[in-house]
């Protein structure tokens, strides 16, 4: 260690022993005059430490009474305070990926006072959002795209002769997913000086699986090789003995010698000449300033791997790592989660999960697919009994799909889980891998509709548009928890592709003999309630919404829950042309291409001329905040819908 060093973090000690003894913990006496990261470095290196305290504090604190991803930021903050202490932002572009990582860097970039609005309606985005601010240089809500985008960037930079850094910093698992390496590769191939930070906390939400995460591993147990190269480049450079300009030809060079030296050595970022820095502690603030500013301005493309813990500083959220990603309110002193009160019905993933048990249980064939989100999905169910037919394949959701057809292919009945925002990412595998070979795979398609707080980037509003017009494609949606269950049941004796497609959040409470738990017949839905003013037709759990706005409206309407979008029912179709001038569609999801758009092309197929009011998402992207905030402003909650029925009846 260097004699500077060994003082910065003695003084480090000093001050945090200091703060601990004599401050309270709420008393921020540092990010308090931190409106921006020029603010930051004014301070003196020892200090920093004390900085990533009250950081650490501030987003717990603000955390257990607002609700966020609370563990990837407390493993990321000596990294953001080292970034951006070393680096020139907005000028230079930090990559965020993914944005559960960056709470610490929007409280260092001048939002530190407004922060407690963070993920609420009209507040602070919940991930990096360049219309928020000039430091959020992408947005950074699905996982892996952050070395894609860097790289652009700094090659953009090159090529209009701008002299700025562009950093990746990609964790949270983000590298098993195979844009990463798409840019990883490209990296490897264009000249460029990228830096690509490898935050490596072994977890996405779920402790992480597969080669990739043992291959980190190996390199973090390889840690002494590494250090003791990087001691040795540091000495040729100050001895002036190495080139910077003929870097990329030493560096080959260094390769090679390095496989006669260690099996470990020749890893797979020096192997694409891509420069390998680390591991080191990425709670080490002090070494990772130090670090940081001997690399930044080498030439080429470069990693550096630290190894961090999700969860940091905060026993509760290191003992339990995927239960403090997301963990809700809690007490900050015990750790308590707080949860509400009283009988509850199931989550609609508690549905899925219990069901899909009891069906492998009793058929041998089927199998489980889900893309990181074991827990996330309560396929977590099934793999604590039968691990050996759950797949998580890590944060691949075009891989699941295929993966899944595969499967199928070879006899077997994948059931895939997947959030519909990530389920976008796998269209062409929907199509060419499964649809065009009219594979038996079920993909189960959770978070459907308006998810909430997590906004643009999570919101799942565009499956039953993307879906439809795919061949071979068949497509429902429960309104209960019965539904889901039979649908799930019914796909297994279908042939050919089935999307299964539910929201977030409860399930509705519904009576066992109540007229919503009829059976569930393939490519047929239900009428809930007679009416002569004028027909509804909706799919999913829209429909008991719809149900109390009729209800509250006064009016005599016809209300249909389709329960399949393909194949529509055409017995109900043609009743409701044959007898309404007026119909009314619902669906929590884009109008364009959905339910509507299906209904309105078979009619004017059949030689029907009905009036046909389409409800839904219009042509946007939603914002953040909580679901009954955003389903009012879409005016899809009970209110607006009675609404817009009695402005129907009213023309």
């Amino acid at each position: 260690m260097h004699m500077w060093d060994f003082f910065c973090n003695f003084a480090a000690i000093l001050v945090c022993v200091y703060m601990r003894t004599h401050e309270k913990p709420m008393d921020y006496n540092y990010i308090n005059h931190i409106d921006s990261p020029a603010d930051l470095k004014k301070l003196e290196l020892y200090e920093l430490p004390a900085v990533c305290a009250e950081l650490r504090q501030f987003i717990i604190e603000a955390l257990s009474k607002n609700p966020g991803h609370l563990g990837s930021s407390l493993g990321a903050i000596e990294l953001t305070v080292a970034l951006h202490y070393v680096f020139d932002t907005p000028n230079d572009k930090l990559i965020w990926d993914v944005g559960h990582q960056a709470y610490a860097h929007k409280i260092l970039t001048g939002r530190r006072d407004r922060f407690h609005t963070n993920r609420q309606f009209k507040g602070l985005s919940p991930f990096t959002n360049p219309a928020e601010s000039e430091y959020d240089a992408f947005i950074a809500g699905h996982a892996s795209n952050s070395i894609s985008a860097a790289l652009g960037i700094d090659i953009a930079n090159a090529n209009t002769k701008t002299n700025t850094n562009v950093v990746a910093i990609i964790g949270d698992g983000a590298m098993t997913g195979g844009l990463a390496f798409e840019g990883l590769n490209n990296t490897s191939m264009d000249k460029n000086n990228l830096l690509i930070v490898l935050n490596d906390n072994h977890m996405a939400i779920d402790p992480l699986k597969g080669g990739f995460t043992q291959y980190l591993v190996d390199l973090t147990t390889s840690a002494g090789y590494n250090k003791v190269r990087w001691e040795l480049y540091k000495l040729a450079a100050h001895l002036h003995l190495v080139d910077e300009q003929k870097r990329q030809v030493i560096l080959r060079r260094n390769n090679n010698i390095k496989a006669t030296l260690s099996k470990q050595a020749n890893n797979i970022f020096t192997g694409l000449n891509i420069r390998y820095f680390g591991p080191t502690d990425g709670h080490d603030v002090i070494g990772l300033v130090r670090i940081l500013s001997e690399i930044k301005n080498h030439r080429g493309p470069k990693v550096l791997h630290i190894i961090t813990k999700k969860g940091k500083g905060y026993a509760p959220a290191e003992n339990d790592q995927t239960v403090w990603h997301a963990p809700g309110e809690f007490n900050v002193a015990n750790g308590e989660r707080l949860t509400a009160n009283g009988a509850e019905t199931p989550l609609w993933q508690e549905v899925f999960g219990q069901t899909l048990l009891e069906m492998a249980k009793k058929n041998d064939k089927i199998v489980g697919i889900t893309p990181a989100m074991p827990s996330g999905c309560s396929m977590s169910i099934m793999q604590k009994e039968l691990p050996e037919r759950v797949y998580d394949v890590g944060i691949a959701e075009g891989h699941a799909v295929t993966f899944s057809a595969g499967l199928a292919k070879a006899g077997m009945l994948p059931y895939c889980n997947e959030y519909s925002t990530f389920l976008q990412r796998a269209y062409d595998n929907i199509v060419h891998d499964v649809a065009l070979q009219n594979l038996h795979v079920v993909l189960c398609i959770d978070r459907a509709g308006i998810v909430g707080n997590d906004g643009a980037t999570h919101h799942g509003l565009l499956d039953l548009a993307f879906l439809r017009p795919i061949p071979n494609m068949q497509i429902c949606a429960p309104r209960t928890a019965e539904d889901l269950r039979q649908m799930m049941i019914m796909a297994e004796r279908l042939e050919g592709p089935v999307a299964i497609r539910y929201p977030r959040g409860r399930t509705p409470n519904v009576q066992s003999d109540d007229v919503q738990c009829t059976k569930v017949e393939y490519g047929k839905g239900i009428k809930l309630r007679d009416g002569k003013d004028f027909a509804v037709l909706t799919i999913g759990a829209i429909g008991n919404t719809m149900s109390e706005a009729i209800e509250a409206s006064g009016l005599s309407v016809a209300h249909y829950d389709m329960r399949w979008l393909k194949p529509l029912d055409e017995d109900i179709l043609h009743e409701v042309g044959k007898q309404f001038k007026t119909i009314v569609t619902a669906e929590d999801g884009l109008v364009t291409g959905g339910l509507g758009s299906a209904v309105m092309e078979w009619m004017a197929d059949h030689g029907y001329t009905p009036r046909v009011i389409r409800l839904g998402v219009k042509d946007q992207f939603v914002e953040h905040g909580s679901t009954k905030e955003l389903y009012h402003m879409l005016k899809l909650d009970k209110e607006g819908l009675c609404e817009s029925l009695l402005q129907v009846q009213a023309k």
